[in-house]
């Protein structure tokens, strides 16, 4: 459980993308990001108040994030002195990439020395049992993507503050970095050794009360070469009662994969629900998410009317409607 609230480091970050860890916890945990801190040549900017590791401390920071990512995923040697001084002050450190925190010698000393916690998110420490899909009790939702980065996390977040706004009982699960560090916990349910990785969907939403509602964060997709295994044992795991399609509409190809074109959203919906109910013969899709970010108002409108009369289901962009008409639907 990391400590909040944070002062969110992006480094030298050379565009907005570069600091989307960050943007994440901006967007959703606004409470918890007192303030940034950037490097000379940084051009990343959250909006939020630029503030010394002292001036935050100040205002009740207690972690400093990572909030960038760089190509390869690594701690940058520019960025040492600031971590470090970030120990020294009185700051635990977390972070999301493939460098270890722990692998950086005067990191991992400092923090030895003075007692400092670091949190390397990306990296599982606990041990995950066999999935065993046995029926547990609470309800859960999955979105579930026709490809990468396509908007799952933020259409479960989005649900989640839906939910708590009704007075629900809702938890956003996170399984991925940006994710666990927006909420303080989780798994990064890619790092984890693939026998196990249903095993940690039970863990992390386990047994709940019946009106309790878990939105499992969603990986990959089952179309992705790279990425389906991570994809399957997270459907199996999460045992879902209810699904929600997350598309981007506007993409020719799968992430990073231009051979593959992006397949049909009715296609990933009947992938999808065979596997959703080996573990939960009830699984059923209950609405349709778009992210609409790179069309324009009407042609946005246009989509999201011919995506739910096409299949029957609540359609909305988290961002740009909404998503509580998917949420009425589960009242």
């Amino acid at each position: 459980m990391l400590k909040t609230p944070y002062l969110l480091f992006l480094g030298d970050a050379k565009d907005a993308l570069a600091a989307k860890v960050a943007q994440g916890i901006r967007d959703w945990r606004p409470d918890n990001a007192v303030g940034q801190m950037r490097l000379a040549g940084c051009v990343a900017d959250l909006g939020i108040p630029d503030m010394t590791i002292e001036e935050s401390m100040a205002q009740g920071a207690r972690t400093m994030v990572v909030g960038v990512a760089n190509r390869g995923g690594f701690i940058a040697e520019e960025w040492i002195n600031v971590l470090e001084q970030a120990l020294e002050a009185g700051m635990d450190l977390a972070a999301g990439l493939h460098n270890k925190l722990a692998d950086v010698p005067r990191l991992a000393d400092t923090a030895a020395r003075l007692g400092r916690e670091l949190h390397d998110v990306r990296h599982p420490t606990q041990a995950y049992p066999v999935g065993s899909g046995a029926k547990r009790s609470g309800k859960r939702l999955l979105p579930v993507g026709t490809d990468c980065s396509c908007g799952k996390m933020y259409t479960a977040l989005a649900i989640e503050k839906e939910m708590r706004a009704r007075g629900w009982k809702a938890d956003f699960r996170a399984t991925g970095q940006t994710g666990i560090l927006i909420t303080g916990e989780g798994v990064s349910i890619d790092a984890v050794v693939s026998d196990f990785i249903s095993g940690a969907v039970e863990t992390l939403a386990p047994a709940n009360d019946a009106d309790h509602w878990d939105l499992v964060e969603g990986q990959g997709s089952l179309y992705h070469p790279a990425y389906a295994g991570v994809t399957l044992g997270l459907i199996h795991g999460a045992q879902a009662d209810a699904l929600v399609l997350c598309h981007e509409p506007t993409r020719s190809h799968m992430r990073a994969l231009p051979e593959y074109p992006v397949p049909d959203m009715g296609a990933v919906m009947e992938m999808a629900l065979p596997h959703a109910r080996l573990t939960n013969p009830d699984a059923h899709f209950v609405g349709v998410a778009v992210n609409t970010k790179t069309l324009d108002d009407a042609a946005a409108e246009r989509f999201l009317k011919e995506t739910e009369d096409r299949f029957g289901l609540p359609t909305v962009d988290p961002v740009r409607t909404g998503v509580g008409r998917i949420v009425d639907g589960l009242a």
